[in-house]
């Protein structure tokens, strides 16, 4: 029975991933804006609306209006430009030339983004037909039907939030983490050539790559949660996941600089341990501690529910405690063997200083100051954006004082 539940269940879950959504509601459009062309325009085929609402439909609302809006302006611009330069010259290599680099240049100062290219493409269209009027117009409707199209289909279909692809990634980050952590815990123990901890330095490495690919993910999500009608607290939902990722991808960097200190301790003690038995085993407790801290921060940051996010709050903070403890032991026993045998003491330190920068990064405390100083950072750029409706706030405010006042003096 197991053979076929999960197949089943597999497909299931490949219905919400954004590729697979997209791909379904891109087809969909672009249908129905085609029908809906062959209705108004006078082209036998008017495949500039489909191709319009192929383009304009995106896996999230606010990226299709930003999309529609930039590939509307690119038609149009181009359109104009060829209907100008038709009235005065014909077809021609030059004209050609001095139509396309206008084209180009003109579609940056209407910010028609990645669709400058659609720009020329445009121009060059109408400028190639004999009924540069009739052409133009049909081009532009096909432009706007395609853009309409997209842009209601995702109004009345709202696409899904993103945020669980988001935060599994995230997860998946903070695991390969932890699998770190506990192998460095491994590492330290016994002798470890030079070769073995080189490894662990390329996994290291990686992470940058899995940091670019979480933020992708994270990327489409904040996109997702703009102009949603389905989310109420969208600008907490991005920052809180936004600054852990940043926590985690300076976690990530201090880490792989941890790796590159044992690294080079290994290359200066190649025929002995990398600590003392008792100081291998201390080290060995912080990292594992460690590496439970950053997978508890990872389940806080991502959790929805505020009962689990209390549990998970509770365990990051024992767990910080049980690192600190261990980083103090570990420090009075590197402090002893350097005393009696003061060889890379440098590294040493370096190693406590790594550690102190992972778990300072990962406090409770600093998280919660992070998160409402990126919060207060946004809220004021929205004030500064919307001066109109900061007024409005404003004189709304004086407004009920001022009948708060005349309320209290005439009792």
């Amino acid at each position: 029975m197991r053979e076929v539940t999960d197949p089943l269940l597999n497909l299931v879950r490949r219905r919400r991933e954004p590729v697979v959504a997209q791909t379904a509601r891109s087809t969909v459009a672009a249908v129905i804006a085609y029908a809906v062309a062959l209705q108004l325009s006078k082209e036998p085929a008017p495949l500039t609306a489909p191709l319009t609402a192929l383009l304009v439909t995106q896996v999230t609302l606010y990226t299709t209006l930003k999309t529609g809006m930039r590939r509307v302006n690119a038609v149009v611009a181009g359109v104009l430009i060829a209907s100008g330069f038709s009235m005065l010259v014909g077809l021609t290599w030059w004209s050609l030339g001095i139509v396309i680099l206008a084209a180009l240049v003109i579609g940056r100062f209407v910010k028609a983004g990645e669709f400058v290219p659609e720009t020329a493409i445009s121009a060059m269209l109408v400028l190639g037909v004999t009924q540069v009027a009739a052409m133009a117009w049909d081009r532009v409707l096909e432009t706007l039907i395609g853009a309409v199209v997209g842009l209601a289909f995702n109004v009345l279909f709202v696409p899904p939030v993103w945020v669980q692809p988001a935060s599994e990634a995230v997860i998946d980050l903070a695991i390969r983490m932890r699998r770190l952590l506990l192998a460095l815990g491994d590492e330290v123990r016994g002798h470890t050539t030079v070769v073995e901890a080189a490894q662990l330095l390329h996994q290291a490495r990686k992470l940058d790559q899995d940091i670019v690919s979480v933020d992708v993910e994270l990327r489409r999500a904040e996109d997702s949660l703009r102009l949603n009608p389905r989310v109420r607290e969208a600008t907490l939902s991005r920052v809180v996941l936004r600054t852990g990722l940043d926590t985690l991808e300076i976690a990530a960097v201090v880490l792989r600089t941890t790796c590159r200190t044992l690294t080079d301790l290994a290359k200066e003690r190649i025929d002995e341990p990398l600590f003392p038995p008792e100081t291998a085993d201390g080290l060995h407790d912080l990292f594992t501690h460690m590496a439970r801290a950053v997978e508890n921060f990872a389940v806080l940051i991502t959790t929805q529910v505020s009962h689990s996010a209390d549990t998970a709050e509770e365990q990051l903070v024992s767990e910080l405690e049980a690192s600190r403890a261990s980083r103090e032991h570990v420090a009075q026993q590197l402090l002893g063997g350097v005393q009696r045998h003061p060889r890379q003491w440098q590294l040493h330190g370096a190693l406590l200083a790594e550690v102190d920068r992972i778990l300072d990064e990962l406090d409770v405390e600093k998280r919660s100051e992070r998160l409402w100083e990126e919060l207060d950072r946004q809220t004021r750029e929205q004030r500064e954006r919307n001066p109109l409706r900061r007024r409005l706030r404003r004189r709304e405010r004086d407004q009920e004082r001022a009948e708060e006042w005349a309320r209290v003096r005439e009792g």
